[in-house]
């Protein structure tokens, strides 16, 4: 079958910095979905009229990936609206609660980057947001999509990790 929106692709990876370290690999095959939001852009444009077996190596600019960084997405909020357990890499869907910094966006997430005694430091850019990387991929297997991935534009259980969560290890920015 070829990659066509919309179907469901089940690949392998292996993401890297420009620099070639290590930020996420999928050695398992995970599904996605092509034609909704499990794959960047970029990567969909790849697939798309490929088949079982396809593999390429892909460099993202930013612009293609997760966007510039902005400084302005980085703010101190009081300590004390915090749980004590604060700790960087923690994430909050939307501005935590209390947060006093005006105009921050509701729908972003945000990470702590490094916690004080008397403010915690919070970046609502994309953990990847301004670096460019490198994207080795596999597909494994091409099916169609169900009518319920479909609706939701997803497959069921998402398995890409770097859309939404910091990668382990040191700092990025």
């Amino acid at each position: 079958m070829l990659i066509s929106s919309p179907c469901v692709v089940s690949l392998t990876w292996r993401l890297e910095d420009t620099q070639g370290n290590l930020i996420d690999e999928l050695e398992a095959p995970v599904d996605f979905f092509v034609g909704g939001d499990d794959l960047l852009a970029k990567v969909e444009e790849a697939l798309l009229g490929q088949e079982t077996g396809f593999a390429a190596k892909l460099h993202l600019e930013p612009e293609h990936a997760f966007g510039d960084y902005v400084p302005e997405l980085v703010f101190f909020e009081d300590r004390a609206i915090f749980p004590e357990a604060v700790e960087p890499g923690m994430q909050f869907d939307g501005p935590p609660p209390g947060a006093k910094t005006e105009g921050l966006v509701e729908d972003a997430i945000y990470t702590v980057t490094e916690v004080y005694p008397s403010h915690v430091v919070l970046d609502g850019n994309h953990p990847l947001a301004g670096i460019a990387l490198r994207l080795d991929l596999k597909v494994l297997d091409v099916r169609e999509a169900t009518e319920d991935e479909t609706a939701n534009s997803s497959v069921t259980t998402p398995g890409l990790s770097v859309l939404q969560t910091a990668p382990s290890g040191g700092k990025l920015h």
